[in-house]
């Protein structure tokens, strides 16, 4: 029943839930950084937190939603969680993007002229840009329009092997081993002088005005994939470096369609339209059979980019609020359903009749991740690759009981993984069976009974083979998703006689800690930023140790099969090797993968055009507010 009692009712309790829970978040998904208290506030200095004009003198569009986790920071060298990218692909752009409702997903030039020149070595890359595009106006510019040229990428990708910044994201670039930039990287650690920008190297560099070059020491075929995600690969302006220095990440400066406006750390983001973005008009072609997307790609076809002039973001890590924010139509998009209401929002993975009735609208995907925990290799308890050590971790994950982790915390929202490789990404197999999946508290026990792990003090926990404790240490977080996950690892646990125990701390801890090695175990997601699966076995290459490999694998028989790999073509000589080294993962078992996730969003009516793409983080430049039809419904707050 909605009667105007119930809806005030639920603004109130939403309200107070909100004032509550609002602040850092903490869920499985790789993060950067650390989190400053929500009481600090952070303005970009070229823009204000007032709502802006919209063109024309319309209506100001806005559109309303919320993040599950805090944001770290707006720099793109710096940054490796979600949602901060989330915002970064907003403000900066790439060199090249996805279309945003092509399926299956195709690249196209965006800041390029062009799509890129490859060598047929796949070694020299050459990318033109287009000239007259512009970064947004920004104090560090000291009043003149800054043109976006080489040079800009140039410096982008120099930073990255500045140790300035401690990149995470260094191991994309330094696995293809562009010219002369590795060197310069080791000369400014072994010096300890500031990292020199100024010396040319073979590697990258700026032929003319709107020409890029990279040069790469291996083949790698799909190295412009990274030039897709503006959140990595996003030009940024030496200037606004050089002004902002340390507080770079409280100031991202680009040349796409919003610039930040407001930012309360871990609390709310507002984006603005860049009154300065050059002409784009809408041009997407719908994927075939979806009748509903191809109206409304008709309908927005050759309007130009953006649509809306406003975005603004909530942190909300607990999952009532943010449902009952939505429901209250003070949120226009859900972006994930919380899995604790699938079960009564979409029923049998359909939408409730009585929210079809509102005109809400449902977008269900696979989404490109892995839900994994990891062992740490190194810890002298769950690491190394001795018979017995890689018994405990395959015993352990025997022991754990996926199909009730589905049912009970994903609510059915999930698929049982069969290896490292995500689907809708290249080398993802559904018809494998592995077993990774496998549960069995027999298996499981007969395996560390065979290898020594048994009670022989009789208290009921199971000591190591040389008589010493046993006792696993998992890292968790205080959201209600994790409590529900770490009450099945106890209850998989206890049941084979292992005694694990908990340490709670928010995100941004766990990843600092997890960078160092400092963590016996922890669950995170990982999710792909292009629609390969080398992003997934990256996990496990020796190199990326601190960086994408959380576990610090470190096989030799595997890195160099992932090197293989990643040199050769796609093609089955390609797959053979990628499943070779996805069964070496499942064998040493340095990740127990848990799941592969689906993700639902939701729209209220006067949302149009969005279709999730789980490889364009920039969705909001695609999608409109229909004014009329939120008037016409009463919906939320003024926009």
């Amino acid at each position: 029943m909605d009667t105007p009692s119930l809806r005030a009712w639920l603004g109130a309790l939403f309200t107070t839930a909100a004032a509550l829970l609002a602040g850092g978040a903490a869920v499985a998904q790789p993060a950067a950084g650390s989190t400053a208290s929500a009481a600090s506030t952070t303005s970009a200095t070229s823009a204000t937190s007032a709502a802006p004009a919209a063109p024309n003198g319309s209506a100001v569009k806005t559109l309303r939603y919320a993040f599950l986790i805090a944001e770290t920071t707006f720099d793109t060298a710096q940054v490796s969680d979600l949602y901060s990218r989330t915002v970064l692909a907003a403000i900066h752009e790439a060199p090249f993007e996805y279309e945003y409702l092509a399926r299956p997903v195709r690249m196209r030039p965006n800041t390029a002229a062009a799509l890129p020149e490859i060598s047929d070595d796949f070694k020299t890359f050459t990318i033109r840009l287009k000239p007259g595009i512009h970064f947004a106006d920004d104090p560090a510019f000291k009043g003149q329009r800054r043109e976006l040229v080489a040079e800009d990428y140039v410096y982008t990708i120099k930073r990255f092997y500045d140790p300035r910044w401690k990149s995470p994201n260094l191991y994309l670039l330094e696995n293809a081993q562009i010219l002369g930039l590795s060197d310069l990287r080791k000369k400014a650690l072994e010096t300890k002088q500031p990292f020199d920008y100024d010396t040319p190297v073979e590697g990258v560099r700026a032929l003319d005005r709107y020409t890029l070059q990279i040069k790469l020491g291996i083949a790698t075929p799909r190295f412009m994939q990274n030039f897709t995600d503006a959140s990595f690969m996003g030009a940024v302006a030496r200037e606004v470096v050089e002004h902002y220095g340390e507080r770079i990440g409280d100031h991202p400066v680009g040349t796409g369609p919003f610039r930040l406006a407001e930012w309360r750390r871990s609390s709310r983001i507002v984006l603005e339209r860049n009154p300065g973005y050059r002409d784009v008009r809408y041009k997407e072609e719908a994927p075939a059979g979806d009748e509903r997307i191809a109206r409304v790609a008709g309908q927005l076809e050759g309007r130009r980019l953006p649509f809306i002039d406003r975005i603004v973001i909530s942190i909300i890590e607990e999952p009532q609020p943010r449902w009952l924010a939505f429901l209250n139509e003070e949120h226009d998009l859900l972006d994930q359903l919380p899995n604790d209401f699938a079960t009564t929002v979409i029923p049998n993975n359909r939408l409730a009749p009585n929210l079809a009735k509102r005109g809400i609208t449902m977008d269900r995907n696979p989404r490109p991740d892995v839900a994994v925990s990891f062992f740490n290799m190194e810890h002298p308890l769950v690491g190394g690759h001795a018979p017995h050590k890689v018994a405990l971790r395959r015993a352990i994950s025997l022991a754990v009981d996926v199909d009730r982790e589905i049912a009970l915390v994903r609510r059915g929202q999930a698929i049982p993984a069969q290896g490292p490789i995500a689907p809708t990404t290249y080398g993802y197999d559904p018809k494998l069976k592995t077993t990774l999946s496998d549960f069995s508290r027999p298996r499981a026990k007969a395996l560390l009974d065979m290898h020594g792990y048994v009670d022989r003090d009789g208290d009921g926990w199971r000591e190591q083979p040389d008589g010493r404790p046993l006792v696993l240490r998992y890292a968790t977080q205080p959201d209600q998703q994790s409590r529900q996950l770490i009450e099945q690892w106890q209850k998989n646990m206890t049941a084979v006689g292992l005694k694990i125990e908990f340490d709670t701390q928010k995100w941004p801890e766990n990843l600092k800690a997890s960078r160092t090695g400092k963590l016996m175990m922890w669950g995170v997601g990982w999710l792909a930023g292009n629609p390969d699966g080398d992003t997934f076995l990256a996990l496990g290459y020796g190199p990326n140790k601190g960086q994408a490999n959380h576990a610090r694998f470190d096989l030799p028989a595997f890195n160099a099969l992932y090197e293989r790999q990643r040199r050769l073509p796609d093609g089955p000589e390609r797959l053979a090797a990628m499943h070779d080294a996805a069964r070496l993962m499942i064998a040493y078992m340095p990740y127990k993968v848990h799941v592969h996730r689906f993700v639902t969003d939701l729209a209220h009516p006067w949302v149009v055009g969005y279709r999730r793409n789980g490889f364009v983080r920039e969705f909001f430049k695609y999608i409109d507010i229909d004014t009329a039809e939120l008037q016409r419904r009463g919906g939320g707050a003024a926009h």
